[in-house]
């Protein structure tokens, strides 16, 4: 691709984001690329719509952005410098009060929806960073062992699941306490690095099926139990992109369902940094025309994802600055407690 091409690129995608309306050579002319004539950018869009970066809706219109635009799109504005747009009332506003993380969070979505007339999510994990109060494992038969896990405040979870061998009642009521030794008055997150080690010493006959019950433990506290919070669903409603009752159901079914948001959060979670998907890299049904962006956050020093899901032509370059605006204001409420 020339300089030429990614300046085409990039002046269609804005010019959409802005106006709604597919961008023709005259436009890009007179607004973004001087100096060249129309009949030139004619033909270098004609070559970008080959390439499967525009499309066309009439033969006599302008080019409409491809998912393929958006991400070059979306690759200049993260790879730049951003201004950080509303930072001053965004900070008043977290900075102003919220005690509880679960208030501060729904707060923080009624906040970014507001600002960006998206959908505005945020997730915690539920039990990985929730403090323990006890864990026990109960022999069902065989192979097959029932957790209980006590949080602070009394809340019990459960999990089943198989070990690889067969272990007594009293091997198991010694690894609960072995794990209660090091787990209580803790988060999972805190303790499940030096567990294992230290719960399977001096149980080498067991060894094996203490390392497998952690490693369950592990799988039902961190992966997919998310708490999740949301705001500003009605927005899309307004928006001409969701006027067809199918696209408006694919996004409320993935906020309904969760888990295949979950999974879109943990693999953000993981990767500790801004996360982009768009189009065809939605993999849930419906979701082919939307974007959604996601950011790791720390508020009140917990671990959580912001997020925001619209349509595929949203305004990124304000989205992405109000998400990193709201985190940075995080860290600083973080900061001062």
């Amino acid at each position: 691709m020339t300089e030429r091409q990614l300046s085409i690129i990039l002046a269609v995608v804005y010019e959409y984001i802005k106006t709604g309306e597919p961008a023709g050579s005259r436009t890009i002319v007179r607004k973004y690329i001087k100096g060249l004539s129309p009949a030139t950018i004619r033909n270098e869009m004609a070559d970008l719509e080959e390439m499967g970066y525009f499309s066309q809706p009439h033969s006599s219109s302008g080019r409409l952005p491809t998912a393929r635009a958006y991400r070059v799109y979306i690759d200049s504005v993260t790879s730049r410098a951003r201004s950080h747009l509303h930072a001053e009332d965004i900070r008043n506003e977290i900075l102003g009060g919220k005690s509880g993380v679960e208030d501060l969070l729904m707060h923080v979505t009624h906040l970014m929806a507001r600002l960006t007339n998206c959908i505005a999510v945020a997730a915690v994990p539920a039990l990985e960073s929730a403090e323990i109060q006890h864990i026990d494992f109960i022999l069902m038969g065989g192979n097959n062992v029932l957790a209980l896990i006590v949080l602070k405040g009394g809340l019990v979870h459960h999990s089943q699941f198989t070990l690889p061998y067969e272990v007594d009642a009293k091997t198991l009521e010694d690894f609960s306490r072995r794990i209660n030794t090091i787990a209580a008055g803790h988060s999972w997150s805190e303790v499940k690095e030096v567990l294992s080690q230290y719960a399977s010493s001096g149980l080498s006959e067991a060894e094996t099926s203490c390392r497998s019950a952690i490693t369950e433990l592990d799988k039902f506290l961190t992966e997919q139990n998310y708490k999740f919070y949301s705001s500003g669903a009605r927005n899309i409603l307004d928006l001409p992109q969701f006027q067809t009752i199918s696209r408006i159901q694919a996004v409320l079914n993935l906020l309904e369902q969760e888990k295949p948001l979950a999974r879109l959060i943990e693999k953000c979670r993981k990767s500790k940094a801004l996360n982009i998907t768009l189009g065809d890299e939605n993999e849930d049904e419906g979701m082919e025309d939307n974007a959604m962006i996601l950011i790791p956050a720390r508020p009140r020093q917990q671990k959580a994802v912001l997020g925001l899901i619209g349509p595929m032509r949203m305004d990124y370059e304000k989205s992405i600055s109000v998400l990193e605006t709201v985190v940075d204001a995080l860290d600083e409420d973080s900061s001062g407690r």
